[in-house]
């Protein structure tokens, strides 16, 4: 008697085998360049939709965020309006016409609005000269140049900040810190604030110039 079930065993292992050792030879690798087209047709696309649909300006900071709101609502609740100001070097020998009575008065920024600020101004240590017109219209824009002392070489022309609660002005120039090894050539620094037009509205203000240790006031009246 002949057994043949083994030698059929034999036959189907070695069909396994054979079709075994093929698969993987069946699984070839995208091409190079179809793996380029893919990510170029993903690229592409979102590039022009982000430089399309990006909100412009700098990028969201939230703790900053967070701080203006802070600050604006405490201010509008305490009845002041802040307004940024252009503050520049003045070209030599520009002045305002029409001199108004400046007069020194105690320096820092009055209390209820330093209370009121979420963090301090830099303010300049004192207010050496100020020229200024002592009346202005609603429709221009109003120029004010003064010169002052800084308490360091470290500090440079940051901007200057509006303070308006009723017939009060308050003007503050603000500096910041000069970063790395760099100095100021002198600590004392010729400033022209301008209040664009519109700024203020026709009526008789106080108008008082912030530093540390002495400020200067005048009377202005807008037409």
């Amino acid at each position: 008697m002949v057994f043949t079930q083994p030698c059929h065993l034999g036959h189907a292992w070695h069909f396994l085998d054979l079709h075994m050792s093929a698969a993987p030879q069946q699984r070839q690798p995208w091409p190079m360049k179809w793996i380029v087209v893919a990510i170029i047709l993903v690229i592409v696309p979102y590039t022009i939709l982000t430089f399309r649909y990006r909100k412009p300006g700098p990028a969201f900071q939230p703790y900053e965020d967070m701080k203006n709101r802070t600050n604006v609502t405490r201010l509008l609740a305490a009845g002041y309006q802040r307004i940024p100001l252009l503050a520049q070097r003045p070209a030599d020998g520009t002045r305002p016409g029409g001199g108004a009575a400046i007069t020194t008065t105690a320096g820092g920024l009055p209390s209820e609005l330093k209370s009121t600020l979420v963090e301090p101004l830099l303010l300049p240590t004192e207010i050496l000269t100020v020229s200024a017109p002592a009346t202005g219209s609603a429709l221009l824009p109003y120029v004010i140049q003064l010169t002052c002392s800084l308490p360091s070489d470290k500090q440079q022309l940051g901007g200057a900040e509006l303070y308006v609660r009723g017939e009060h002005v308050i003007v503050a120039p603000t500096f910041e810190h000069v970063s790395g090894d760099l100095l100021t050539r002198s600590r004392q620094a010729a400033v022209q604030l301008t209040l664009p037009s519109g700024t203020l509205r026709p009526g008789h203000y106080q108008v008082v110039l912030i530093a540390e240790r002495s400020s200067r006031s005048w009377r202005l009246d807008v037409k």
